[in-house]
């Protein structure tokens, strides 16, 4: 008993209230994680096509620089976050993101096409020891009374990270190279990761829980029993793939005929990831507001009318379109993944890396899989298929239950 008394007086203390120095602290150094990791995972979207051009590959294995990355990712979660709850959630968030950088610089010397997608595939691993285990370690050090903000500020650092992700490449690749474009980007994700772990303040209730494999898998086979955990899944997997496969046609579409625009003015189109970063953070409030079905199907149908608005071939309206898919995207994920959180309250650590595996599997699998109706009939075809997965995400959402009900047949 007297050894596990440190540990449950530590359990005992309350989470941080927000407003308080130390959540301040917190919800700022998870903002420069969120901007850093993201950063570092879809830097090659904004150069797919310099990089297809000279390793001269097509829209659909240039893809795979993406996909290699969030698949890698997907595929990790689960081990990671297991190791985390032994380990220490705060250390191997701060290992994950300084390998993570060191690996996009040796990216940018990858003499080989394969070599690419091996260290852009090796970057996803070591970035999921952060996404693992981000939301898990706001949701216990936050006061339940501000989860829901400190989840949204995290993930719209997700989504700053995804514009410097886009726009820090696209913008340097018109002064020199993909490869001094990637150096670069790594250089500004550095500058993050520092500021992370500057702020990052000691956690205050966080028990290390043996690495036993047997205790996940009970966890993760009485998540799967929970119907509305597997529709919640789902929802992440359709979202997440037809968000991924938008941006990375949308550059091909932005730098070919009839619209023609340079690298570097296609890459200011990923300012829309700036309406997520907004998006976000109000999400979860609307949400406790009115209801997470509700906020999850207006967001999904928002980004159904934004992409729509993208198929005419007018620069001005695929814009348009591009910040209002993007804004609908973020509000539905972030409430997705905070009703993950808070519906797997008893084991709140598989529940968010099962909904992140099937969110970056969707990233994964989609992304590259959409890329063959850009090849067959262009951006009308790719945002038909969008859409459709988008209306799927509406009925997966209609079909969750408020309370968990266990599927026992």
């Amino acid at each position: 008993m007297r050894t596990l008394a440190p540990e449950l007086d530590q359990k005992r203390l309350p989470g941080l209230l927000p407003g308080t120095p130390e959540a301040r602290r917190l919800n700022l150094a998870m903002l420069a994680a969120g901007l850093a990791a993201f950063s570092l995972l879809y830097f090659t979207q904004a150069l797919l096509p310099a990089i297809g051009a000279e390793f001269r590959v097509g829209p659909a294995a240039s893809s795979l620089t993406i996909s290699c990355a969030t698949g890698a990712l997907a595929l990790a979660i689960l081990p990671l976050s297991s190791l985390a709850e032994s380990l220490g959630r705060t250390r191997v968030m701060r290992g994950g993101l300084l390998i993570a950088c060191l690996l996009a610089f040796a990216s940018a010397l990858a003499p080989q096409f394969w070599v690419l997608l091996a260290t852009r595939a090796l970057i996803g691993v070591a970035l999921a020891a952060v996404v693992a285990v981000a939301m898990g370690h706001l949701a216990d050090e936050i006061h339940p009374s501000g989860v829901g903000a400190a989840i949204g500020l995290y993930v719209s650092g997700n989504s700053l990270g995804g514009v410097l992700g886009r726009l820090i490449p696209g913008t340097v690749q018109d002064l020199g190279s993909w490869r001094l474009a990637v150096g670069v980007l790594g250089a500004a994700a550095a500058v993050a990761v520092v500021a992370f772990m500057a702020l990052l303040p000691p956690a205050r209730r966080f028990r290390p829980a043996p690495a036993r494999l047997g205790a996940h898998l009970d966890a993760l086979r009485e998540l799967s029993r929970d119907r509305g955990v597997l529709r919640l899944c789902a929802v992440g997997f359709l979202l997440m793939g037809g968000f991924v496969a938008c941006y990375n046609y949308l550059t091909y579409r932005l730098t070919s005929a009839p619209i023609r625009l340079s690298a570097s003015v296609a890459s200011l189109l990923f300012l829309a990831y700036l309406a997520g970063t907004v998006s976000s953070t109000v999400a979860g409030r609307l949400a406790d507001r009115h209801g997470r079905h509700m906020i999850i199907g207006a967001g999904a149908s928002l980004s159904l009318v934004g992409l729509a608005l993208t198929l005419p071939n007018n620069l001005i309206m695929i814009t348009i379109g591009l910040v209002v898919f993007t804004a609908g995207f973020f509000i539905a994920h972030s409430v997705a993944s905070g009703w993950m959180a808070a519906r797997a309250s008893r084991h709140r650590a598989q529940g968010s890396a099962l909904y992140l595996m099937a969110y970056y599997l969707g990233s994964s699998s989609l992304g590259w899989a959409i890329g063959l109706a850009w090849l067959h009939s262009g951006w009308t075809a790719t945002a038909a298929v969008i859409g459709a997965l988008y209306l799927a995400v509406l009925a997966c959402v209609a079909g969750i239950s408020r309370v968990p009900v266990p599927d026992r047949g």
